[in-house]
Parts: C-alpha cells; sequence; structure tokens
C-alpha cells in the first residue's frame, strides 16, 4: 500500500474553540458547553459529562462554534494523562458550544476523509508527537499549530475511505451493544422497582401487591410503610462481601497467572497495562464472568463483572449470596444503598473515604418476609443479565480487535482487501 508522507496542515484545518465567561454557565439551558469531560479516555468517543451540573450556557456564542452532528473534536489540555490524540465525534447539530479547550478538526476536501481522519488523530504516531510537543507544565497543553505541525503518512483517498469505514463499522457496533445495554439494565432495574420499591411484586393472586390492597404497616426503624409481615434488616444479612488480596504480594512466576481486577479494570476492563497474580490464589478471591464486585474505596462502585476469570485487588469487594437471597436482590439493594453512602458524605461535606464492615451493619433496608419473592424475580433478571454480561464480552473483543487494527491500518503493515473494501 502506498503512503504518502504529509504534515497535517495539508490536510486538515483545526481551530480553537470560544472563551466563555463562567457567569453564563447554567444548570438548565438550550446549549451545552464542551469540556473535557466529554471525551473518552478509554477507547475514544464521546460521552455525555456527568462530573459537573452547570454545563448550559446561556450567554451569547458565535454560530461558527456550535458545533454539527459529525464534528471531530480533539483535547487542547491533557487534564487525565493519555487524553491528549483523543478524539470524539458530536453526536447532535445545535446543541453543543466548542469551548477554548477543544479543537475542531475540519479536513480538507478530497484529501482526507473524515473517518480516516478521526482514527489518524488517535493514532500513536499522532499522539507521540503531541505529547513529545506538549508544554511541560503540571498539566500539559497542546494547541491548533501543534497538532497541524505533527507528521503523517497516508494512503490514497480511496484506500482512505475504506480503512475509516471497517473502523467506524466496529465503533459503531460497540455502540450499538452500549445502547441495547442500557435499555437491558433500564428494563431490570424498572422490573426491580416495580417489585421491591412500589412493593406492586405478585400477590397470591398474581396481582400486583400494594396497588391491589395489600396491607401495608408502618416501620419506625426504616421510617415508611412496607408490606406486612416485612422485616428491617441490613446489607450484611442479604449477602457476603469477601475483600481482595494485596495481590503485590502474590506475583507470578510463570505462565500459571491470572489478571488482577482494580478499580481501574471495573471502570475500563483489562488493558495491557493490567497487572497479573499467582493463579493459585484462593477461591473465594477469584472473580468470574456475572460476579458483583463493589469498589468500597473512592469510586463506591457496583457492576456485573464481564471480562474473564481474574483475582481480586484490595479495596474491591466480590459479593455474594447470603440466607438464600439472589444475586439480582443483592445487586440492586446494595446499586440503591451507595446513593445514600454518597448522601452521608455530601451532609459532612466530604468525600466518603471507604466503606467498612461497619457501615454495611449500620444499613437499613426492608426484607420480604419469604426469600422466594426474591427468586421469583430472579428467574425474570437472570436472561438479562447473562445478555448485559454476554454484550460487554463483545465490546471488550471488538475494542481489542479494533485497537490491534488500527496502528496496522495507519502505518501500512496491513491493507484493506479486495472483499471489505467492496462491501
Amino acid at each position: 500500500m502506498k503512503m504518502t508522507k504529509y504534515k497535517l496542515s495539508e490536510l486538515v484545518e483545526v481551530t480553537r474553540g470560544a472563551s466563555l465567561s463562567g457567569q453564563f454557565y447554567a444548570e438548565e439551558g438550550k446549549l451545552v458547553r464542551l469540556t473535557l469531560g466529554n471525551f473518552n479516555i478509554n477507547g475514544g468517543g464521546f460521552k455525555e459529562n456527568t462530573s459537573k451540573t452547570d454545563l448550559y450556557f446561556t450567554g451569547t456564542v458565535r454560530d461558527e462554534f456550535i458545533l454539527n452532528e459529525g464534528d471531530i473534536i480533539t483535547p487542547l489540555t491533557e487534564q487525565s494523562l493519555g487524553l491528549l490524540g483523543t478524539t470524539a465525534r458530536i453526536p447532535e447539530s445545535g446543541k453543543y458550544i466548542q469551548s477554548q479547550d477543544v479543537a475542531l478538526v475540519r479536513c480538507k476536501k478530497g484529501l482526507l476523509d473524515p473517518n480516516f481522519c478521526y482514527y489518524l488523530i488517535s493514532s500513536s504516531i499522532v499522539r507521540q508527537q503531541l505529547s513529545a510537543a506538549a508544554q511541560q507544565t503540571k498539566i500539559r497543553h497542546t494547541s491548533p499549530e501543534k497538532i497541524k505541525d505533527c507528521t503523517v503518512w497516508v494512503p490514497d483517498f480511496d484506500v482512505q475511505k475504506n480503512i475509516g469505514r471497517i473502523l467506524t463499522d466496529i465503533d459503531n457496533k460497540i455502540a450499538i451493544n452500549r445502547r441495547i445495554n442500557d435499555n437491558l439494565e433500564a428494563m431490570a432495574k424498572q422490573l426491580y422497582d416495580y417489585w421491591f420499591v412500589q412493593f406492586d411484586f405478585p400477590n397470591e393472586e398474581g396481582k400486583p401487591y400494594k396497588s391491589s390492597g395489600g396491607e401495608m404497616v408502618w416501620n419506625e426503624k426504616l421510617k415508611r410503610n412496607i408490606p406486612k409481615g416485612w422485616l428491617c434488616g441490613t446489607l450484611l444479612d442479604i449477602a457476603e462481601y469477601t475483600n481482595g488480596l494485596a495481590c503485590q504480594k502474590y506475583r507470578p512466576t510463570g505462565e500459571n497467572k491470572l489478571p488482577v481486577i482494580k478499580i481501574k479494570e471495573m471502570h475500563d476492563g483489562l488493558s495491557p497495562d493490567t497487572e497479573w497474580v499467582k493463579a493459585d490464589i484462593p477461591e473465594n478471591v477469584k472473580v468470574y464472568d456475572g460476579d458483583v464486585l463493589f469498589s468500597w474505596s473512592a469510586s463506591l462502585e457496583v457492576m456485573l463483572w464481564a471480562y474473564g476469570n481474574g483475582g481480586l485487588n484490595q479495596h474491591i469487594f466480590k459479593v455474594t449470596s447470603k440466607n438464600g437471597y439472589p444475586r439480582s436482590f443483592y445487586f440492586y439493594q446494595l446499586k440503591h444503598y451507595i446513593g445514600v453512602f454518597k448522601q452521608m458524605a455530601e451532609a459532612r461535606k466530604t468525600t466518603m473515604g471507604h466503606i467498612t464492615q461497619d457501615h454495611l451493619k449500620q444499613s437499613t433496608i426492608a426484607l420480604p418476609s419469604n426469600v422466594d419473592i426474591a427468586n421469583k424475580l430472579e428467574e425474570k433478571l437472570c436472561p438479562i443479565f447473562d445478555a448485559i454480561v454476554k454484550n460487554n464480552q463483545e465490546i471488550m473483543s471488538l475494542t481489542k480487535q479494533r485497537d490491534e487494527l488500527l496502528p496496522l491500518l495507519m502505518n501500512g503493515q496491513a491493507s484493506v482487501n479486495y472483499h471489505l473494501s467492496a462491501c
């Protein structure tokens, strides 16, 4: 495959966004200001920023800074290590404002295919140049000029289009799987809430308990009405919480090993940076697909693990059944109570450092009089949980394929064969 050397300035226009005054930041509005939080540092792509509430901008903005669907953006500030060179596509026209920390990249027509450009900017060859040229301050910066000064090698335009389409198809499939999982998770939670938050589980006649006049009784400890016969319990009544190991004490000496699951892996799945632990660690700290994990330190998150067997690191609990309560029941009870723990921290105006067994013991939750009710819901939710895990496994596999293909296609070591290019 023929590759031609260019400066990016010959192929693209790169512009900085607007300087937006903080006096016009708002929690409501029509226009959203882009921030570095809109870049998904793990795998690239656009994500909605959930870390701030004042993301709307109510001041005057020039039209050139209001972006269109499909526009390519890249950060100018490295708020997190590795952020420079990350790319994202704007998902909707007329909604997002390009701020000064964000660069807009536009391809010169007929010279660079937009899909190819999206992956070229995020390729290792461009990232390395941006990193080397970044200002060496605590938070590193780049600029439109430094981006345009990067040297790249690109194939003919038709080949660019084929490469861009293949990589985009992989990313689209990943996005579809994520949307399916979002819907599955919403369905499962809605059904759980219907049964165990609204208390409309099926009564003996198969009718919704509370809506059909089922007797409710005030519980002083819970400070609310619960179905007659139900009890007030704790998170320790429904599940066991097994803490992980200090895995640095169990480094492998051969190939018989497992990946170490830390909070980073809970967020992002396994990566080349994932550490390893001996495979002969105790069974109770081994993790398998579908296990419930709870990061009790710092992030306070609950998830279904989906990325293969591993060894659990300290700062994470593996949560398993106790007293016959099924996975879906303790999963959602714990997810709900994370909100309570965070409210406690907010009330103290501090960050909740970690959750201890005492916090779990002091929790208060409503427990059904018969665990069979929870098991009946488990029968409905288990296939949904299994589908979510399967989709996440496919996302990991597709991401690995894309990340392995990207450098090979970008540097000409691999080419698109006839059958793929004809698709």
